[in-house]
């Protein structure tokens, strides 16, 4: 394993290719991956498979899951596929009793699925189903699941869980993002605020706050392509030092410096943003494009 560099330890969270210590942290351990079909998700679970973890998928492509299940288990590994569309309150707690009912509880939970939406007010006044959807997608949805889930965790004596989550929760707010911002902002807030109950009951909690990884869900913005970033293996990693070290939070080292700045300098940070928003536009996609996990 490579050291980091400097400017790798300032930009990223901290992450971990040892797949020795992986496989220390993961052998033969139930982990459940949303949102398991494309980039991140996809990625983790594939490291997780060939780490000996017995790895639950779900997402809402089918067929994808099926393609990875058949990659980890041609490796050896072992994993299971579950169609899961969070947006579907009912049928998330009725996949979740079906994933307690195959594999008991699961020794660890990464929190991956989401929906993502980069799009001017001005274009949402008619579309009431961005707020909705990403609501659903990011904070409603992972919390039918997790009220499905956490209580067999207790009664098996704890585990992990570890949310995948944003920057944008922890500095000050931009622009075009206030859908998605407020519905990963609500799953973090719920988070922290059962943290306390949920360690006392034996299970951690890391919440990893995520920069740019370049998937499909960044691909229609065409900024996101000059911004520095991860790919799905190096945000993997991210995961596995999640897995490994059981920290609370991991975010990029410049995070915290911002959120002060966000703080004492709140007037300067708007003015910035507006002057910022004026001189750009939505992208192309922004009239009708959205992607979820």
């Amino acid at each position: 394993m490579s050291a980091p560099t400097l400017m790798d330890r300032w930009s990223s969270p901290r992450r971990n290719s040892d797949p020795d210590r992986l496989r220390t942290a993961v052998s033969e351990r139930a982990i459940l991956v949303t949102g398991a079909s494309y980039g991140l998700g996809e990625a983790t679970a594939l490291k997780l498979g060939a780490a000996g973890a017995r790895v639950i998928l779900a997402a809402r492509s089918s067929e994808k899951l099926d393609s990875v299940v058949e990659t980890i288990t041609a490796a050896g590994g072992t994993a299971r596929a579950y169609r899961l569309d969070l947006t579907d309150l009912d049928a998330t707690s009725e996949t979740a009793a079906r994933m307690l009912e195959d594999h008991g509880a699961p020794d660890m939970v990464i929190n991956n699925a989401g929906m993502s939406i980069r799009r001017s007010l001005s274009l949402q006044y008619n579309r009431p189903q961005d707020f909705e959807r990403t609501m659903a997608v990011n904070y409603l949805g992972p919390v039918r699941l997790l009220l499905e889930l956490v209580p067999a965790m207790q009664r098996a004596g704890g585990g992990h869980l570890i949310n995948v989550s944003t920057i944008g929760v922890r500095i000050p707010p931009g622009p075009r993002w206030g859908a998605y911002q407020a519905s990963k902002g609500a799953f973090d807030t719920w988070l922290r605020s059962v943290e306390a109950e949920l360690t006392a009951e034996g299970i951690d909690l890391t919440s990893i706050y995520m920069a740019l990884i370049r998937t499909r869900m960044s691909a229609p913005t065409p900024i996101m392509s000059r911004l520095p970033g991860l790919d799905p293996d190096q945000a993997a990693d991210v995961v596995a030092a999640a897995l490994i070290g059981r920290p609370r939070r991991l975010a990029p080292l410049w995070v915290r410096p911002a959120e002060v700045t966000g703080v004492v300098a709140e007037s300067l940070v708007s003015a910035l943003y507006a002057r910022s928003f004026r001189r750009s536009a939505d992208s192309a996609s922004a009239g009708a494009r959205e992607v979820s996990l």
